[in-house]
């Protein structure tokens, strides 16, 4: 056992029994480092990571390339879902200097934590052009050993350069609607009409974009901005990225049609599609969409959530195949034949065709990845039988491993998405599962500390610090669940955040950083406004705060919020689909955002409509009058004994009504 047998990380443990000697992420090993007058060599992955597992095994398990290492490095593993900042930091160094980025990430640094060498995958053969990982770790020691000097130059020099690659801007001021028009005509560019998404391949649920499609589309009514939306969202539920079984998406498609996954499933997809097509539900009422977001949400409690509360992290791509050998896909895909062993004869050939499982396969070894037809009419009862029976056969094999840390922020993309899912849905126990996750990241992830814990497992924190993101999505969460539970403690917790957002993350102009003044100093301070495969803790943090704004009256949050979106107003019209978050909190702060306060039994009708309501970011209170747990409901009683719905914006508030349709008319809901 190495040094990483005390850690709380999944990832980190498997690597536990490596004869590498590991250390995690410490000032002791780069201490060493010093000491022993040796380069760090830098491995940072994730648990549900595919290309990982590979490096680890072909390496990292074996013994002459461990002693190779160990020999000549101190080796430093992290997870970079628990050091995001470590990640961020680094990925960025690796993709200045090879333009590509990825993971396993592979860094080799001096003592002082200062990069000179990157790479990611290594084969343990020379492959492709592609030197084999030996030969790189030798080629390093032997830089390190006879040109020291010329690899000082190199790092220091890469270091000296980041900051000039930063996206960061200052208060330009909020985007207005000829950025946001602007941004839209960027996208419709890149739409792919064929099959929806942006882009080619390899595809990613553009989740967040998706929300700035349906806000825009609620403010303007631009129905290009909405078929947008309903097309891309149809297409992925059609696809193999979807788990047509079990409900709940894969991290990517390899392909540009969504047939075959990168299949580890990750709860931050799942979270944000889960909100996704509940809102375009909300806007459309297309059946798809109610029944995907159910599944998804069913998926998230039924496995991700842990016993203490929470969700964990995601489940890994690769499982047993039946032999002993871990593949890919391997609990996902079937061939014609494992459906006939199911299914019997007649019912395999309906599957078969159904679920476009061919003899050839769409995946590997004659595999094939489920996915729906496009057209004709099926028997719904039959589909349905099929399903269950194949859903059946499915868990009796080998699951794939769960990663069980909770992440802070992730939760909250949980939380917003369940609380949501539920209320629009009528689902009460989906709330009471996104109640219960938000009291464990107070009891457990904040606890006694005044700063947030980024992770936790077992019902333990973990002893890394919340980055900006975890602020900003834990926020979200809580001010959702505020929404609909009428339950004011949850505004005032996500208010405790996001001051310290005001005091610790904020910097000139407006400015967010990634990491609180006060924490660990990295070679450069992490700074990154565009979403990768959640939203930018900038914008995510943006988005919290205008909300919060709105239900409080609070102009510091505003102010804060307003100059925070000064970057969408510099990056929306020349990169849309990397900023797609920033863009749906822009739609929210042009529409006011608006302001609904619902003096009336929570989970009324008028309560329920206001949740139904399709204008971009309005925030709703709901309960009594006078009451102290929402200020919007200060002064605001009902009219004649009757419930009654007040709704603001820009400083202006409609007459009160106790009409729902009124209400529903004003709020855009169908």
């Amino acid at each position: 056992m190495n040094r990483l047998a005390d850690s709380q990380s999944p990832y980190l443990l498997q690597h536990a029994d490596n004869p590498v000697d590991w250390w995690p992420w410490e000032p002791a090993a780069f201490e060493e480092a010093r000491r022993r007058d040796v380069p760090v060599f830098l491995s940072v992955g994730y648990s549900a990571c595919h290309w990982c597992h590979v490096l680890a095994h072909e390496s990292f398990e074996d013994e002459a390339t461990a002693a190779l290492l160990n020999a000549h490095f101190v080796c430093v593993k992290v997870d970079r879902e628990e050091r995001p900042d470590v990640d961020a930091v680094y990925m960025e160094a690796l993709q200045a200097a090879t333009g590509q980025g990825g993971w396993p990430m592979s860094v080799f640094l001096t003592a002082d934590a200062e990069p000179f060498y990157f790479g990611t995958y290594f084969p343990p053969e020379p492959r492709h052009g592609m030197p084999s990982f030996r030969q790189v770790v030798e080629g390093v020691a032997a830089a390190w050993t006879g040109r020291r000097a010329e690899v000082a130059e190199v790092a220091g020099r890469i270091v000296r350069d980041l900051p000039q690659r930063s996206l960061a801007r200052g208060a330009e001021g909020p985007p207005g609607e000829p950025e946001l028009a602007q941004a839209l005509l960027g996208l419709t560019r890149e739409y792919d009409g064929t099959h929806g998404g942006f882009g080619k391949a390899p595809k990613f649920p553009p989740s967040m974009i998706i929300e700035f499609l349906l806000r825009h589309h609620a403010r303007t009514g631009a129905e290009g901005a909405l078929q947008m939306a309903v097309d891309t969202c149809e297409e992925m539920a059609r696809g193999g990225i979807y788990d047509q079984l079990g409900g709940g998406f894969a991290r990517y498609s390899v392909d540009r049609e969504w047939v075959v996954p990168h299949f580890e499933k990750m709860l931050y997809d799942n979270a944000l599609l889960c909100r996704v097509y509940t809102h375009l539900w909300r806007a459309t009422g297309a059946d798809f969409a109610r029944r995907v977001a159910l599944e998804t949400a069913d998926f998230m409690v039924r496995e991700l959530r842990t016993t203490e509360g929470g969700f964990a992290s995601a489940l890994d791509a690769d499982s047993d195949d039946g032999t002993g050998r871990h593949a890919e896909g391997a609990y996902y895909v079937w061939t014609p034949e494992q459906l006939r062993e199911v299914l019997g004869e007649r019912d395999a050939a309906f599957a078969a065709e159904y679920f476009g499982v061919t003899e050839e396969g769409t995946f590997e070894e004659g595999a094939s990845v489920l996915r729906l037809p496009r057209t004709g009419v099926a028997d719904a009862d039959r589909i349905a039988d099929v399903r269950a029976g194949l859903l059946a056969a499915r868990e009796s094999r080998p699951r794939p491993a769960r990663d069980d840390k909770v992440v802070a922020a992730w939760n909250g993309l949980a939380i917003a998405a369940l609380a949501e899912t539920g209320a629009c849905f009528d689902r009460p126990d989906l709330v009471e599962r996104a109640t219960e996750a938000a009291d464990l990241l107070v009891r457990v992830h904040l606890g006694d500390t005044a700063r947030p814990a980024r992770t936790s497992k077992d019902g333990r924190p973990g002893g890394h610090a919340g980055v900006l993101e975890d602020y900003g999505d834990v926020a979200e969460g809580f001010l959702a669940l505020a929404a609909v539970t009428g339950e004011g403690v949850w505004l005032e917790f996500a208010g405790f955040l996001l001051d310290i957002v005001l005091q610790h993350f904020t910097g000139e102009g407006g400015q967010l950083y990634d990491t609180a003044d006060d924490a660990e100093q990295l070679i450069r301070r992490p700074q990154d406004p565009t979403d990768n495969a959640t939203p930018a803790g900038w914008t995510a943090a943006a988005g919290a705060l205008l909300s919060y704004a709105a239900h409080t009256g609070s102009e510091a949050h505003r102010a804060a919020a307003e100059d925070a979106l000064g970057v969408v107003k510099a990056l929306g019209p020349r990169v849309p689909r990397f900023i797609g978050w920033g863009l749906a909190v822009a739609e929210a702060l042009l529409d006011g955002p608006r302001e609904v306060a619902v003096a009336g039994p929570v989970g009324g009708e008028l309560h329920s409509t206001a949740l139904l309501g399709t204008a971009p970011g309005a925030v709703v209170a709901a309960g009594e009058t006078g009451g102290a747990e929402f200020p919007l409901l200060a002064d605001r009683p009902m009219v004649d004994g009757a419930p009654t719905a007040y709704v603001c914006r820009h400083f202006v508030c409609d007459a009160p009504t106790t009409d729902a349709a009124e209400l529903a008319r004003r709020l855009g809901a169908r």
